[in-house]
Formats: structure tokens, sequence, C-alpha cells
């Protein structure tokens, strides 16, 4: 294959073509079995987890707290990212076999899912910060409607930020015979890594300013439940980053011409690996709750005993009282 056969700008230039100087060979053999078994636990592990929480939420806390809606917001937006996993997982073994419609649609609803999961844990961490900063401020009266036009802005913004996505994706020939589901104008995708890396740099530029000004408050105080919540977001927040960061790294590198065949070898086996990781996160937070949370772990503890014969039927968690002297907390479900 030739290069001249194809425009420019062509998705074809850097990925096709220069992988057809540089022959992978059986470089990446156990690549897609090991998609298609990563990607289906992770759907199935967020599809319960991430249910769960909501199950929860609604059943035992009062969704009148701004903590509460984003939590809430963000189990949505790893349900929708999850859900778009199993495509992936048939196009890495079979090619892109649904169409143009879903490929378009596919990419554009998992976008949404990771630019709304970012909002959403960049807003948590902001209102943590303005809680500890300033307890009594007038935040503790925007409830639910507050909450709920935040979140209208929130996903708004993220189907904005898609449209491209949605215009520049198709289906496109592979050198294998079948088809794929990516941009047909090179520069797109690298308009499409670059807005992702700079969503990313702002949103953990953010975030570390809000935890930084956070630890020198709570040096000062000793408040334990200033403290545990604040400790599951930052542990949220962690492990969001440590799963998404490489990959957004890599996919930030890989769009300039590899040096050697060697690197490109080695960038894009590391890239493939850090994408299991990322895709992998829509799973993480439900697994954090539990071990972190201890208001969630004894709403779960409530829910086994009456569902299932596993707890005792005397555990008790009741719905959140009246605002109190925590209020200023958000009456979360931490």
């Amino acid at each position: 294959m030739d290069e001249e056969n194809y425009p420019p700008d062509s998705d074809y230039n850097y990925s096709i073509i220069y992988s057809n100087v540089c022959e992978m060979g059986g470089y990446f053999v156990f690549y897609t079995h090991l998609t298609t078994v990563v990607y289906a636990l992770a759907f199935l592990f967020s599809l319960i987890g991430n249910t769960l929480v909501l199950w929860i939420l609604f059943k035992y806390e009062i969704l009148t707290s701004l903590t509460n809606i984003f939590i809430m917001n963000l189990c949505v937006s790893d349900l929708v990212f999850s859900c778009m996993l199993p495509f992936w997982a048939m196009d890495q073994s079979f090619g892109w076999i649904f169409g143009e419609f879903l490929c378009k649609a596919v990419n554009a609803v998992f976008s949404i899912g990771y630019y709304s999961g970012v909002f959403f844990l960049t807003l948590m961490t902001i209102l943590r910060y303005l809680f500890v900063v300033n307890p009594l401020s007038s935040l503790r009266s925007q409830t639910q409607r507050c909450g709920f036009l935040v979140s209208l802005a929130v996903w708004t913004g993220s189907i904005l930020m898609v449209v491209p996505e949605v215009i520049h994706t198709t289906v496109q020939d592979n050198l294998e015979g079948g088809k794929t589901c990516d941009y047909a104008d090179w520069k797109w995708k690298k308009v499409d890594i670059y807005q992702r890396n700079v969503l990313f740099l702002v949103s953990f530029g953010v975030i570390v300013f809000c935890y930084f000004k956070i630890l020198i408050i709570l040096l000062r105080t000793r408040s334990r439940r200033k403290h545990r919540t604040v400790k599951l977001i930052l542990i949220i927040v962690v492990a969001f980053f440590l799963c998404w960061a490489p990959y957004n790294i890599l996919s930030f590198l890989i769009t300039f011409p590899p040096p050697t065949c060697q690197y490109e070898k080695d960038s894009m086996l590391a890239f493939h690996i850090s994408r299991k990781i990322a895709y992998s996160h829509c799973c993480l937070n439900p697994v954090l709750y539990v071990f972190v949370g201890v208001k969630f772990k004894s709403h779960l503890l409530r829910l086994c005993s009456q569902y299932l014969p596993c707890g005792n039927s005397q555990v008790s968690s009741p719905r959140i009282s009246p605002p109190d002297k925590f209020h200023y907390e958000g009456a979360s479900i931490y």
C-alpha cells in the first residue's frame, strides 16, 4: 500500500502506513482476547456496582444535597460510559459491524460519559473545598434546584463537546478487509486528543489547588467527619487520575511520528494497556464507596439484610434527618 493512495491528512497517514512499514507481527496477538475479557468484566461490574449505588441513593438518602446529586450523576456517567464497552469489545474481535449510525452514536455517548465524569469529579472537589473553607456559606440553601441546573449544564456542555466527533467519525475499511469506526481525517483525531488532554490538565490543576487549600485547613481542625468526607472524594479523584493520566499522556504522544520501529511497538503496547486501565475505571467508584464510605457500607448492609440472607435484620441505617449542625457537609452518602 503506497502513501500516495491516501490524502495527506488521512488517518491512514500515520496509523496504517507506518504500521505497514513497521510490521507488528504477533506483538498484539493476545491483545484482542484481553480486550474482550477486560471490557466484558468492566461492563458487568460497572453495571452491578453503579446500579447498586443509585439504588442506595434513592432508597436511603434524600437527594437534596449537592454532593449526593453529583455522586448520582457520576454513577450515571460511569454507566453511560460502560454501556459502550461491549461495542468496542465486538469491534476489536470482528471489526465494526454495527453500521454508520451506531458508529457515530457509540463514539458520541462514550465521550459524553468521559467528559461528564471529569466535570462532576471536578465539581465535587470544588464543592468540598467551598464547604471546608466556608461551612456556613449560602451553599447550604442551594439544594435540588441548584443541583439540577448544574447537572443540566454539565450534560449539555458534554454533549456540545462531542459534536465534532459525531460529524467526523465514520466507518472505514481497514487493512484486514474489515471495517473500523474512527475519524475519517487524522487532524480531527488530533483535535479530539488535544481537547481531552486540555480538559484533563485543567481539571487536574483545579483539583490540586482545591486539595492543597483543603489540607491546609484540615490541619487546623479535628473534625473527623470533615476528614472522612474529604478522604473519600480525594481517593475517588486520585483513582480517576491514576487510571486516566497514562492513557491521556500516551494518546498525546502517539500523535507524533515515531522515530523508530521499536519505539512504535513499545508505545502502542503501552497505549493499549493504558486504555484497558482507563476504560475499566467505570467500575471502580462503587468499590471505593464500600471500602471508604462509612455511611454507604451501613446502607449496603441494611439493603443486604432486607433482600439477601447475608446480613443481620437488625442493621439499621435510617434516612437522613432534617439538616443539623453537619449540614454544611452536604449530608452526603459518606
